[in-house]
């Protein structure tokens, strides 16, 4: 973890200048905690700087058919010239989904991660619907003064998926809760 790692802005799991700790926890820091922190460590692993890591972004989001993107920051944070949209960001939830090691975190209401020194540090989902809401497997939430309050929600019930992404949605928990009922069914608590 680098001191611009540890230093950057928003939310973070807490991470100190100097520690290791696996990429694999990173990553469950950066999708549950949405870690800032976690975020530039998994990029400056990479080698890469965050102008580079942008453009293997938006070529991956090209790929996925997001014609309506640019990234600028990799964390996500507000920059000039970084967009996204609702319909773009459901394909890249889709894909996200997909993978293994992104879907079995996701639906994590709490975790721990271990720095390689032992240092251990525990969280809770930033997604209000995991572990609230039956049937709910992720996605992603996430905050910043220009988009607002966002979320990435899929649930499954009776064999049946459905999808939410809200932008700049200020009660954004209780809409999406509403509209993933609406659309498979109230589910018990788990």
């Amino acid at each position: 973890v680098s001191a611009r790692a540890a230093s950057i802005e928003g939310t973070k799991a807490g991470l100190r200048a100097g520690e290791s700790l696996t990429a694999e926890d990173a990553l469950t820091a950066l999708l549950l905690r949405s870690a800032n922190d976690a975020c530039i460590a998994l990029v400056e692993h990479e080698g890469a700087d965050l102008a580079t890591f942008a453009k293997r972004m938006n070529a991956r989001a090209a790929a996925l058919g997001m014609r309506d993107s640019n990234f600028v920051n990799p964390c996500g944070l507000d920059a000039p010239g970084q967009q996204t949209t609702a319909r773009d960001l459901l394909r890249l939830g889709g894909a996200a989904l997909a993978q293994p090691q992104i879907a079995r975190r996701t639906v994590l209401a709490r975790a721990r991660i271990t720095t390689l020194s032992g240092r251990q540090i525990h969280f809770t989902n930033n997604n209000a619907l995991i572990g609230r809401r039956a049937g709910v497997l992720g996605l992603k939430s996430g905050f910043t003064s220009k988009a607002g309050k966002c979320v990435i929600a899929v649930a499954v019930r009776n064999g049946h998926h459905a999808w939410v992404v809200l932008l700049d949605s200020p009660n954004r928990w209780w809409v999406a809760a509403g509209l993933l009922e609406e659309a498979i069914g109230p589910g018990a608590e788990p």
